[in-house]
């Protein structure tokens, strides 16, 4: 059955997943969410294919007929920060949670991010990011992370000591109010404390990659992220906030 269909409660929260050649993970991915999600009610899932050339779009095709999920497919190969945008853009919760097509993010930990945001308290915050225990990477990679989130935390102070994970809850006002460049899911928590907005980290589980192949290189990464971290820093400076009223 449809989760989209008549008599189906609102949606609350949409999960935007960006994937690239996961053919083997989509599925099983999509069904952890599903069972994951269950309890919480009016959800939607939404994976953005950027351009994928293995099985991804045959794999999901009778998951799309059977109404489990949407997909939304690039047409030119954008990268990750691209495919979350594209997401969250046409995503019909207030909330959106993001998380990688590549099966390593756990489901299960989402309703503990929910929970954070979802009674609406005034102070609540406006992103929750996940924090990944135990990293389950090769060495060099976890060097890597280790080495790029210091020096990024040397620059933004933004609080954040896992910025690379994947698992993050945000409202869909408030990101789609941020500037947009290429690398933008890797700063989110920064650009949202620029912004104003209350920020919250709760630690979440990190599982091996079990099929599929990394699309990362440390390197190349690292390069590039310098100029990122650059242009961030440069940005969180010049953002400008100013309280507003309307006279009635």
């Amino acid at each position: 059955m449809s989760i989209f269909s008549e008599g189906r409660p609102p949606v609350r929260l949409s999960v935007v997943v960006p994937v690239f050649n996961e053919a083997d993970n989509v599925l099983p991915l999509l069904d952890e969410i599903e069972r994951a999600l269950a309890p919480l009610g009016g959800f939607e899932v939404i994976f953005v294919d950027d351009q994928s050339d293995d099985d991804t779009q045959a794999r999901l095709a009778p998951a799309i007929a059977a109404g489990r999920l949407r997909v939304l497919r690039h047409h030119s190969r954008s990268g990750q920060s691209a495919a979350v945008r594209t997401g969250v853009k046409a995503a019909r919760g207030e909330w959106v949670v993001t998380l990688d097509g590549d099966g390593q993010n756990d489901p299960a930990d989402i309703p503990a991010l929910f929970a954070l945001v979802s009674d609406g308290q005034a102070g609540a915050p406006v992103l929750v990011g996940g924090i990944r225990q135990k990293r389950q990477d090769t060495l060099s990679k976890r060097l890597a992370s280790r080495f790029a989130n210091a020096v990024r935390q040397a620059f933004l102070q933004d609080g954040c000591t896992d910025s690379g994970c994947g698992l993050k809850l945000f409202r869909r006002d408030a990101f789609l109010d941020l500037p947009f460049f290429g690398a933008i899911h890797r700063f989110l928590p920064a650009l949202f404390r620029a912004h104003g907005h209350p920020v919250a980290y709760v630690p979440v589980n990190h599982r091996p990659r079990e099929r599929g192949v990394s699309k990362y290189n440390n390197w190349r990464r690292g390069l590039i992220g310098v100029v990122d971290l650059l242009g961030v820093y440069w940005l969180k400076r010049r953002t400008k906030r100013s309280p507003v009223s309307e006279d009635l």
